[in-house]
């Protein structure tokens, strides 16, 4: 039904610019998040500039719950306007922890079923790094703020996670172990769950990350460390000259004090593979299959600009897995650096980001019935 822009503005109570945005590629998230924040009954004004959308809108509505009060013709500006009543909040918590079925991976590449929402939740307890990986989706170096996650502020996060009902955390970064306090956060996140913590493995060797390392609950905490290659030459050359050995150095430093390690590749889809090698060296080491990992480069960070080919990632192709930053939680670890992928702009609550996730994710379901979400394995 379509109405004039002034009457419209009088029914809003908020607004949201979608810009070019579609549904599939971050608006639907944002519709969520926003929606969620809305009493019921109240409109909200959702202008866009992709020609898609209002029909799509439509179909949003009815899947979630909500109601089209009306849309305005194209303006001068090549915009729609439609305002959207929120009604019942979408339910959708068994289809949101739902595994569905999942797309066949690369073949190279490590497959798995998505993760039930609530079980992992990730956390980025810092940004800055002593590489700078061509194809880092946190955009992560020694250049980089910081953004250190403080102590205070990742107890309550693992708190209310605990409450919910968690069942592992992943600690990532940036280099964590170049936040100060890593180990007080490591102590904590294993108290509450099994705990991950991603890493380099060069910065290890002496002082007080040392002892930090050295003083981690090996029954609770385990480290997965980045080796690209069996090749020093190719891993030097995305990592930076020296690091293979480094890292090497670093993965048998955490196999003599005992923890149990899980290594990681990153590789492109058009690499030639060197997996034969790379299996060879982690034999010698002892590291069972459970705990290798080949993942895709993802499309995003530093890698979106590349010319090689990283995978496209979006929320509607991603299964979530909630990340938590200093500056809010976002739908998955690769995408950090990724506006239309931001769930909440503060790490707490963790109830109301797993909610907005929930909705979006029961629309997505009702729409596709096939449940085709891409698990994309960073762990």
């Amino acid at each position: 039904m379509l109405v004039d822009l002034a009457t419209l503005e009088q029914l809003a109570t908020d607004r949201l610019d979608g810009g070019g945005m579609d549904c599939g590629s971050g608006l639907l998230l944002l519709l969520s998040r926003r929606m969620r924040s809305l009493e019921p009954g109240a409109g909200l004004l959702v202008r866009t500039e992709d020609g898609s959308v209002p029909a799509d809108l439509v179909d949003w509505s009815r899947l979630a719950g909500h109601r089209i009060g009306g849309q305005s013709d194209r303006d001068e500006t090549g915009a729609w306007h439609v305002l959207v009543h929120r009604g019942i909040p979408a339910a959708g918590s068994e289809s949101a922890t739902a595994a569905g079925k999942v797309a066949q991976a690369e073949p190279s590449f490590t497959a798995g079923e998505a993760t039930p929402l609530g079980h992992r939740l990730w956390i980025y307890t810092n940004f800055h790094c002593n590489l700078a990986c061509a194809y880092c989706c946190a955009e992560s170096s020694p250049a980089a703020p910081a953004q250190q996650l403080p102590v205070a502020t990742a107890l309550a996060v693992l708190a209310e996670f605990a409450a919910l009902g968690g069942q592992e955390v992943y600690l990532t970064g940036g280099e964590p172990f170049l936040h100060a306090e890593i180990g007080e956060i490591v102590a904590a996140a294993a108290a509450v769950a099994p705990t991950t913590i991603l890493s380099n493995a060069m910065v290890w060797q002496r002082g007080a990350r040392r002892a930090a390392l050295e003083a981690m609950d090996r029954d609770r905490a385990r480290l997965q460390i980045s080796l690209d290659s069996a090749d020093p030459a190719r891993h030097d050359a995305i990592r930076g000259a020296g690091a293979h050995a480094r890292a090497v150095e670093g993965i048998r430093t955490a196999l003599g004090l005992g923890f149990r390690v899980r290594i990681a590749a990153t590789w492109y889809a058009d690499e030639p593979g060197d997996e034969a090698a790379w299996t060879r060296l982690l034999d010698e080491w002892g590291i069972p299959a459970d705990d290798r990992l080949i993942r895709p480069v993802a499309r995003q960070g530093y890698a979106a600009t590349s010319e090689r080919a990283g995978e496209h990632v979006t929320v509607d192709a991603l299964a979530p897995e909630p990340t938590v930053t200093a500056s809010g939680v976002w739908w998955h670890p690769v995408a950090v650096t990724d506006p239309a992928m931001q769930v909440a702009d503060r790490p707490t609550p963790l109830a109301a980001a797993f909610d907005v996730i929930r909705d979006t994710v029961a629309v997505q379901d009702a729409a596709r019935t096939e449940g085709r979400r891409h698990v994309f394995r960073c762990a």
